[in-house]
């Protein structure tokens, strides 16, 4: 927290009243900042067994009434049960019923840990609670006035030219630890201070943040990583995710909790102002796809320089994603955010039917890492220039099209599977079947086989001699056959288009 914000009311400062004339027993043996823990109340009780009545965080006062006939193991277990109970210091009050403090006490706290001091007579227990109440009362009102103050301080930030960038820092100055926000691609956007999270806990909160927006609901949670706890909070509402945002602290009570709910706000309404301006960008950026579809960059050039940067330098591949990623907030980001940092490297834009990226041809591994990232089928055209955008853009298509599973489909390899692979949609295996339809029909009813003769003849270059040996048949059978399915089918065999489209008939319907 910030230097303005005191220490909770604790054991150390009850001891430090000098009003009070409290004195600690056996202090060497205590563990390091065991004394300096938050104390809730004061609490006095001369019950043997009081911690049912007990909440965790109090400190216990008590007179030993209740050791009149005590032996070492009721101590140890006494100071035993209180340990468990969370009770953060024992008082006892001296020449009240006995001189001084039982030994066995003294050694059962000192084995225990636990933080034993003496109340002189003088001193009343009530004295002592009502010390450990105003502690705790203006404790509660100090940290009231400072979420006031860090509220206000966050909203004036919030006024600044850079309001988002401002009211994130101010917030890590009040809270005193590192602030991160993340855009909705899961990368890290900015973050103060710069590098105080440890790499191994970053890396930890990336891929938290990752999942969390990957799931698309608004949630928080938390996670530890080499010591670090980052509590993490999204950003804007459930479907249309905005980001995230963590926060790397221990613990915070209800009043710093109140200072991140306001900055979540205020972060959650910037992003949400930014979305309109996002949208008439994107629409911008449609209409440079468009006019470079028509293999004329003039235009586009023009427009985008100043906004945009250079268009990447020919020759350029075109990738295109799935219509559905147009809706993918987190990819438009991470792609503004990619397009920014290298700009004249990276050129995208909605398209009729996906996203269109455009990158120089050396710089083809940006559209594996969009596949990768954001698990999606992107095609890829072969190396071109922009006056020859158009068949780029159809190019990618094709590529994309000829497959369901996620990463980079390269048009290359679609054009070495060959022309029928362009051909494998459903229309046309539905077409190759009704091509076929009557050859099966006949086979089924007759008990010929004259698919598999005509299958085996176009292999055969339509040699009826080749086919009868493949077939293990007389050539004059062959012949008889391709006769028949041509009465059959209803069409002349003997030309290069017939053969060709019983062919490709039979590919498709493998």
């Amino acid at each position: 927290m910030a230097d303005t914000v005191p220490a909770p009311p604790s054991l150390r400062a009850l001891l430090s009243r000098r009003d009070l004339h409290l004195r600690l027993v056996a202090d060497d043996d205590l563990a390091p900042g065991i004394l300096d823990r938050p104390v809730r109340w004061v609490h006095s009780s001369d019950l043997v067994d009081p911690t049912p009545f007990l909440s965790e965080g109090l400190v216990l006062l008590t007179t030993g009434t209740q050791f009149a006939d005590a032996d070492a193991a009721d101590y140890e277990a006494y100071v035993g049960r209180l340990l468990a109970r969370g009770v953060q210091g024992l008082g006892f009050g001296t020449e009240v019923v006995r001189d001084g403090i039982p030994s066995p006490l003294v050694s059962a706290c000192r084995r225990a840990g636990m933080p034993l001091f003496e109340v002189p007579y003088r001193t009343p227990f009530i004295a002592v609670a009502r010390a450990g109440a105003e502690a705790i009362a203006a404790d509660a009102y100090a940290r009231r006035s400072w979420s006031l103050a860090a509220q206000r301080a966050v909203s004036l930030a919030a006024l600044r030219p850079d309001g988002l960038s401002a009211t994130l820092a101010e917030l890590a100055r009040q809270l005193d630890c590192w602030v991160g926000l993340y855009d909705a691609a899961g990368a890290l956007r900015s973050a103060f201070p710069a590098d105080a999270l440890p790499p191994e806990a970053a890396d930890a909160v990336a891929a938290e943040v990752t999942t969390m927006l990957r799931r698309g609901t608004r949630a928080a949670g938390a996670i530890r990583s080499g010591g670090s706890a980052v509590s993490v909070q999204t950003l804007g509402r459930g479907g249309h995710l905005r980001g995230a945002l963590a926060i790397a602290a221990d613990d915070l009570d209800h009043e710093a909790r109140s200072v991140v709910t306001a900055v979540v706000a205020m972060a959650a309404l910037a992003l949400e102002q930014q979305d309109g301006l996002g949208r008439a960008v994107g629409t911008f950026r449609a209409g440079l796809v468009h006019a470079l579809a028509s293999d004329d960059p003039t235009l586009a050039r023009r427009a985008a320089r100043d906004l945009f940067g250079p268009l990447p330098a020919a020759p350029i591949v075109v990738g295109l994603t799935a219509a559905t990623a147009t809706r993918s907030t987190a990819l438009t980001e991470w792609l503004e955010t990619r397009a920014q940092e290298g700009r004249g490297e990276l050129f995208f834009g909605r398209s009729d039917d996906g996203v269109a990226l455009v990158v120089p041809a050396a710089g083809r591994a940006v559209l594996d890492e969009i596949a990768e990232r954001f698990e999606l089928v992107v095609g890829c055209s072969a190396p071109t220039g922009y006056d020859a955008f158009s068949r780029a853009l159809t190019q990618a298509r094709t590529a994309r099209d000829r497959t369901d599973q996620a990463g980079l489909a390269d048009f290359a390899d679609t054009a070495r599977a060959g022309l029928l692979t362009a051909l494998g949609t459903e229309a046309a295996r539905t077409v190759a079947a009704g091509t076929l339809a009557p050859l099966r029909s006949h086979d089924d009813t007759d008990g010929s086989a004259l698919v598999a003769t005509l299958d085996t003849w176009l292999a055969h270059d339509c040699s009826h001699e080749a086919t009868a040996q493949a077939l293990g048949i007389h050539r004059h059978t062959v012949r008889a056959r391709i006769a028949l399915a041509q009465r059959v089918l209803g069409r002349d065999l003997s030309s290069f288009a017939a053969r060709a489209e019983l062919w490709t008939a039979l590919r498709l319907a493998e």
